[in-house]
């Protein structure tokens, strides 16, 4: 199976849409400091100093939910993506949001947000593994250019005599 190859499904698209709209408002939080985030500075400052990531992982989360986010919405190395979606979301859960149980913290009444929202993030990505990124991904795209390219790179076949 090529890394870029994918299905023509409907169910790729509406997967990776919807993730990566929900994802990139995320790492514009991160990134940026839009819908309340702290921006790129602030976030490093609290991966780095508060919770102990070295420099290159925080870098990476950040970078993995903003612009890794707007790849997938495009359908731009989907595989890849969701899968160091699915990385984040397991550190996500790791390290700060498994004290607090599953739910989110509807009612206020929890310290802080559980993990079903990361467990739903999980679920998705690892479909996107599966199958890829479906209808109108440049993924789709670029495994159809290197079949063609594949193709005119065979030597012909000679006929049996």
């Amino acid at each position: 199976m090529s890394f870029f190859k994918t299905d023509e499904s409907w169910a790729g698209l509406i997967l990776r849409i919807g993730l990566g709209c929900v994802i990139v408002a995320h790492g514009a939080q991160k990134l940026l400091g839009w819908f309340g985030g702290v921006g790129f500075e602030g976030t490093m400052g609290f991966f780095t100093q508060k919770m102990g990531l070295p420099w290159l992982v925080a870098f990476l989360v950040i970078i993995g939910e903003s612009l890794g986010s707007l790849g997938l919405i495009a359908g731009f190395l989907t595989r890849f993506t969701a899968a160091s979606f699915i990385v984040i979301m397991l550190g996500a859960i790791a390290m700060v949001h498994w004290p607090q149980g599953f739910f989110m913290n509807w009612f206020g009444q929890q310290q802080g947000e559980g993990f079903e929202y990361h467990i739903l993030v999980i679920a998705m990505s690892a479909s996107l593994v599966l199958i890829g990124g479906g209808k109108w991904s440049l993924d789709g795209v670029i495994a159809r250019w290197l079949e063609v390219r594949q193709g005119a790179l065979q030597p012909p076949m000679r006929k049996a005599a």
